[in-house]
C-alpha cells in the first residue's frame, strides 16, 4: 500500500520567537510537497505563534495530560493544546518513559486524551542497546506497542514511530536490515490487534534520521516517514528529509 508519507520534526526544548522564521520556512517547503504530510512538535511556548506562521505545515505538541483539568501544575490537556493551534501530539516519547517513568497505561491514556480532544496521536515505542544487544528488539518493542495501544486505535488519527533510542541524538542509526526488520515486527503486530487497519497505520522511524539517510530510510517497505529531532530545526537541514519523502511517493506512484 502507497501510504502517505508523514515526516514530523521534534524540537524538543529548543526554539524560541526568534525561531519562526524557520517554521515559516518549513511551511514553505511543506507547500512545495502536498503528497508529503509535514508538521512540527514545537515546545508549548511557540504553538500558538507558530500556528500562525505554519504555512503547509502542521503543528504539534510534545506531550499532554491524559485529564481534561486538575491541579497538575505544570501541565497541558489535549483540550488546552488543541485551543492553541496543535493538531497533533507525540505521545510515549523515550525520554519521557526513560526521564518521567511514563508507563503504557500512561500512554495509552494520553493518546485517548488526544483523541477525544481532536488531535491526532504520534505514538513512540522502542528499545534500549542492552535489549538490542541480546536479541529481544522486535519482541520487547512489539509487546510494549500493544501494552501502550490506545482503545480504538485507527490510522486516520494515530501513528506510530519507532525509536531505536540507542541512536538519538547520536549520528548512530541500525542497519538498514533491522529497521526494515522492526518496522515489520511492528505492521505485524498492529495486525494481531487491529486487523485490516495496521495496513494503513504509518509507522515513522525516529532515530536520526537525515538528508544523508532519509531516502534510503524512506525506500524500506514499512517505512511511512520520519519523527526527526535536531534536524528538523532548520529548513536548511529539514528540507532534503521531506524531499527524499516526496520522491519515494512518486517513485511509488
Amino acid at each position: 500500500m502507497n501510504r502517505r508519507k508523514l515526516v514530523v520534526g521534534n524540537w524538543k526544548m529548543n526554539g524560541m520567537r526568534a525561531h519562526l522564521d524557520e517554521v515559516e520556512a518549513i511551511g514553505r517547503v511543506a507547500a512545495a510537497h502536498p503528497d508529503v504530510e509535514v508538521g512540527l512538535c514545537l515546545p508549548a511556548t511557540l504553538i500558538m505563534a507558530g500556528s500562525e506562521r505554519r504555512g503547509a505545515a502542521f503543528i504539534g505538541a510534545q506531550n499532554c495530560h491524559m485529564d481534561i483539568s486538575g491541579a497538575y501544575t505544570g501541565s497541558l490537556s489535549a483540550d488546552m493544546l488543541a485551543e492553541a493551534g496543535a493538531t497533533w501530539v507525540i505521545t510515549g516519547h523515550s525520554e519521557r518513559r526513560e526521564a518521567r517513568g511514563e508507563t503504557n497505561a500512561d500512554i495509552a491514556a494520553k493518546s485517548v486524551a488526544a483523541h477525544k480532544a481532536g488531535i491526532n496521536v504520534i505514538l513512540c515505542v522502542g528499545e534500549t542497546l542492552a535489549v538490542r544487544d541480546a536479541g529481544r528488539a522486535e519482541q520487547v518493542v512489539a509487546d510494549q506497542l500493544l501494552a501502550s495501544l490506545p482503545e480504538g486505535a485507527a490510522a486516520d488519527w494515530l501513528a506510530v514511530a519507532y525509536e531505536p533510542i540507542w541512536a538519538i541524538g547520536t549520528g548512530r542509526i541500525p542497519t538498514m536490515e533491522a529497521v526494515a526488520t522492526m518496522h515489520a515486527a511492528l505492521r505485524k503486530a498492529l495486525a494481531s490487534r487491529i486487523g485490516a487497519e495496521a495496513d494503513k497505520m504509518r509507522i515513522l522511524y525516529g532515530g536520526s534520521m537525515n538528508g544523508d539517510n532519509a531516502a534510503d530510510l524512506m525506500a524500506l517497505a514499512d517505512v511511512d516517514g520520519g519523527l526527526v529531532g535536531g534536524a528538523s530545526l532548520s529548513a536548511a537541514k529539514f528540507a532534503p528529509i521531506i524531499e527524499a519523502a516526496d520522491q519515494r511517493m512518486k517513485a511509488a506512484a
